[in-house]
């Protein structure tokens, strides 16, 4: 499909076009992508922050926790390891709202305006810049937990579907995440809005514990949980246990989550705009 040229308002006398179209809108989201990444030289802290958080969890369920849950070490290490992947992945999609949220108020997306790119680009790049971060939290995790103890039981290769599902259900996650930032006024508002929001995803979850171990009420709020269903199934897909319908849940529920938030986040960001 050729992209479609649609000329913007600019000072008189000139005349730019925006290009669009889905392989103008991708080039753009990468090029856009990459500046977010490029600007992470100028504050390293970022991928100290993004890098470091992982791997205190690990520490802190490994040597503080452990012994409460299974009571052995490598035992619980097994279970915990694929929910924190989880956690690592809503971790960062808070990132995103807040980030979204700086863009906006700093004037970032009034510059984007004024250039011929897509007016979605902005929003992919941010996301798909995230995923790296997201790449780079959990490569980190996996790497301290086998450190300590972890070890994949099935198959190397299953770490392949193992990222794929979970980028396309942060993906889908994200979106909600955008939303909240083009909400908040501020990005102290949004912070406490996107880990207000995102912390029960993962506590009210089989992340940490098992779901029998909860009293029956909760297991039926656990089970529809998101996080739950895409913890149960990067175990089934790194450890052992069932692997097809976690699976599908997982990606049922992503669907849902970008039909709802997909077309709330667009909306709110052009009239933003």
């Amino acid at each position: 499909m050729t992209a479609v040229a649609e000329t913007t308002s600019t000072p008189p006398g000139t005349t730019t076009r925006r290009q669009r179209g889905p392989v103008a809108t991708l080039r753009q989201s990468a090029t856009v992508a990459w500046r977010q990444l490029v600007q992470i030289k100028h504050s390293p802290e970022q991928l100290v922050e993004v890098g470091i958080q992982p791997v205190i969890f690990v520490f802190l369920f490994a040597f503080v926790l452990s012994g409460q849950m299974d009571g052995d070490r490598h035992t619980y290490l097994q279970f915990v390891v694929p929910g924190l992947i989880v956690q690592s992945a809503v971790l960062v999609t808070a990132r995103t709202a807040i980030a979204m949220n700086g863009d906006v108020t700093s004037g970032l997306f009034d510059r984007f305006r004024s250039l011929p790119i897509s007016r979605t680009a902005p929003l992919i790049g941010r996301i798909v810049a995230d995923y790296v971060m997201l790449v780079w939290s959990v490569v980190l995790l996996l790497a301290f937990g086998m450190l300590l103890s972890f070890r994949i039981e099935t198959s190397w290769t299953r770490l392949l579907p193992m990222f794929l599902l979970l980028l396309v259900f942060s993906f889908c996650l994200s979106w909600a995440a955008v939303y909240a930032g083009l909400l908040a006024s501020n990005p102290e508002n949004v912070q406490a809005l996107a880990f207000g929001l995102m912390l029960p995803l993962t506590f009210l979850s089989s992340v940490f514990v098992r779901t029998d171990t909860m009293p029956g009420w909760l297991q039926a709020v656990v089970n529809l949980n998101p996080v739950s269903m895409l913890a149960d199934a990067i175990r089934g897909l790194l450890v052992s246990g069932p692997i097809a319908a976690p699976v599908t849940k997982t990606l049922i529920a992503s669907l849902v989550l970008l039909a709802i938030f997909a077309p709330l986040a667009l909306r709110a960001y052009h009239r933003e705009r």
